[in-house]
């Protein structure tokens, strides 16, 4: 049961075409046209959609932009709908509304729901919606990765969970032998930046220097070096303040602001503020002589030592030379406390290194022990695939049959890739070295045997254009039942075959279209008789494809296409009765067409 449609897509400014709107069916819609006409533009549209690279190169001569945008009907609980709600878009009468600007400078927006959202989104949309399949897919399927990925895909949970576990355990063992190799090859390094740490450990800790200790030698060797002018200015100051016992009949600034007070006192109960004035001039005789003892204490102190003034300065040289080699300017810190930050870092630095045989015997230890995990790992996924290789090449062979291949096999080989000499990421199964690798230790290979009595040859090698068109539908079919995609469409899946062939694929995809959305374009008159909708692509006078150039044909004008793609002449009457065959045809091998 399909419970996901693509509705409709409109296209404007892309390619060959200026305006045009694609209406889709929920079951199997042919899209055909003359070459030029614009067809692939489909594919290329459907592919923005799902979040394929932007090119300015798409955008048509003359537009300011390519835009597309297409209306898929969603369940509220698919996951497709429950990512887009996340991302903030919200569904229109059930249908998620997608859209895609590129602009003739090669800039993409895209939109979900209404709302702005980056391109990644809509590929993950895309691989919940949307299987798309073209001639560069039938190219992927040769490649052993993509064969590999077809039969983890088939084989489901059974090869899921395995290989979750393989991978955790491989990502966790290239990171221990990752670290295990810094550890040894860096060795000498690592001892040459031990020695220099525990040569600056040492000499600070014969310094044994104290935070600010600096700033303090600094403080001390001014008031040393400038004693005896601190001492005459201490004096001079104090003289000011409070006499010279020489002179007795002097002024100083205590005597008179003495006599300032008591003149004052004297008249202070006739207006408050005199009064005021009187208390604060007191105040000021209590600070003055407070000031005067000070200077007279300060003065006394001194101490104009020249060998304490010699001890300092070698100290301040003895710091001033750590400060030089160890403060990091980057740390925000001055003198001394510079020094102790570096000096705390560089130990538990030198800790750190001092502990590396230690920590290169417990990494061994653990790499020995992921390694044998791993080895089961990859034995148990290599033997799920295995079992699963058998159902796959079962079940494509079986569909072959259907495509006009009855007597071809396919065969899925898995083989455990074999190590080569000084693999450092090999294990031993079975007596043998194989390499693992991020996705097992496992190679995959589709084999295709035409005919009986014929070798089993990889397909690369042994199919045809047709005969691999073929294999990929069967492919594609038995993953509908396998894990099914609400929309396929094939761009030209039908390239190089024909005859009885092309029949049989069109029968296969309207049998696909029973449970899924089905979207071919094609330019095989048998292929498209199958189709519940049926699209053509048309160039006008001059050249291009307007609003109107997509066009639903049936009836009559379906078998004027039909008779232009048989004999290239819509009028023709032998072309005409060959396409009525082919619509009686299509309906009489059971599935429901437009006549």
């Amino acid at each position: 049961m399909v419970v996901s449609v693509l509705e409709e897509m409109r296209i404007k400014g892309l390619g060959v075409i200026d305006d045009a709107v694609v209406e889709l069916s929920s079951g199997f819609t042919a899209v055909t046209g003359e070459t030029g006409a614009g067809k692939t533009m489909v594919v290329t549209s459907l592919g923005l959609l799902l979040g394929g690279r932007a090119d300015a190169g798409y955008v048509r001569v003359g537009a300011q932009a390519a835009v597309v945008e297409g209306r898929v009907t969603v369940e509220p609980d698919a996951p497709a709908a429950r990512r887009a709600a996340e991302a903030g878009a919200e569904l229109d009468d059930g249908a998620l509304l997608v859209s895609r600007t590129v602009s003739a400078e090669g800039r993409s927006r895209a939109h979900v729901g209404g709302r702005s959202v980056p391109a990644g989104l809509l590929a993950e949309l895309g691989e919940e919606l949307i299987a798309v399949h073209g001639q560069t897919d039938q190219q992927g399927l040769l490649r052993p990765a993509r064969q590999r990925q077809a039969l983890d895909r088939y084989a489901g949970e059974a090869v899921a969970r395995p290989l979750a576990a393989y991978q955790e355990t491989y990502r966790r063992l290239r990171e221990v032998g990752g670290v295990l190799a810094e550890l040894t090859t860096r060795a000498r390094e690592r001892a040459q930046e031990a020695d220099l740490l525990r040569f600056g450990l040492d000499e600070i800790a014969a310094a044994d220097p104290r935070p600010g200790e600096d700033v303090e030698l600094a403080a001390e060797a001014g008031r040393l070096g400038h004693a005896e002018a601190l001492a005459s200015a201490a004096a001079a100051a104090h003289t000011a303040l409070a006499g010279d016992p020489a002179d007795p009949g002097g002024n100083d600034a205590g005597t008179l602001v003495a006599g300032a007070h008591r003149a004052l006192q004297g008249v202070s109960g006739h207006d408050p503020a005199v009064a005021q004035l009187a208390e604060r001039l007191g105040e000021v005789g209590i600070l003055l002589a407070d000031v005067a003892q000070d200077l007279a204490g300060y003065a006394d102190g001194l101490d104009a030592d020249p060998l304490r003034l010699a001890a300092v300065e070698e100290r301040r040289a003895v710091l001033s030379h750590l400060i030089r080699k160890y403060a990091d300017p980057a740390a925000g810190q001055d003198g001394t406390q510079a020094v102790l930050t570096w000096a705390e870092r560089g130990a538990a630095r030198l800790a750190e290194l001092d502990g590396d045989d230690d920590r290169i015997g417990e990494l061994t230890a653990e790499r020995d022990a992921l390694r044998a995990t791993i080895t089961e790992q990859a034995r148990e996924l290599s033997q799920a695939r295995a079992e699963a290789a058998k159902r796959f090449a079962d079940a494509v062979t079986e569909e072959l049959t259907q495509l006009a291949m009855p007597h071809a096999s396919v065969q899925v080989a898995v083989r455990q890739q074999e190590a080569a000499p000084g693999d450092g990421e090999a294990v031993e199964i079975d007596g043998r070295a194989v390499a693992l690798g991020p996705h097992g230790a496992d190679e995959v290979e589709l084999l295709l045997a035409p005919h009986p009595g014929a070798p089993a040859r990889p397909i690369a090698k042994g199919a045809s254009g047709g005969e691999l068109s073929r294999v990929m539908l069967a492919v594609e079919v038995v993953f509908a039942d396998a894990a099914p995609v609400p929309t396929y469409l094939f761009d030209e899946v039908d390239a190089g075959v024909g005859g009885k062939a092309a029949v049989e694929i069109g029968r296969r995809l309207a049998k696909l279209a029973d449970s899924a959305q089905v979207v071919v374009v094609t330019h095989l008159p048998q292929v498209a008789a199958f189709a519940d909708r049926h699209l053509v692509v048309e160039k006008t006078s001059d050249g291009s494809v307007t609003r109107s150039g997509v066009r639903s044909v049936h009836g009559e004008g379906r078998v004027r296409e039909l008779s232009r793609m048989l004999a290239g002449q819509e009028d023709s009457e032998l072309a005409r009765a060959h396409a009525e065959e082919l619509l009686a045809t299509a309906a009489r091998l059971g599935h429901r067409t437009e006549s």
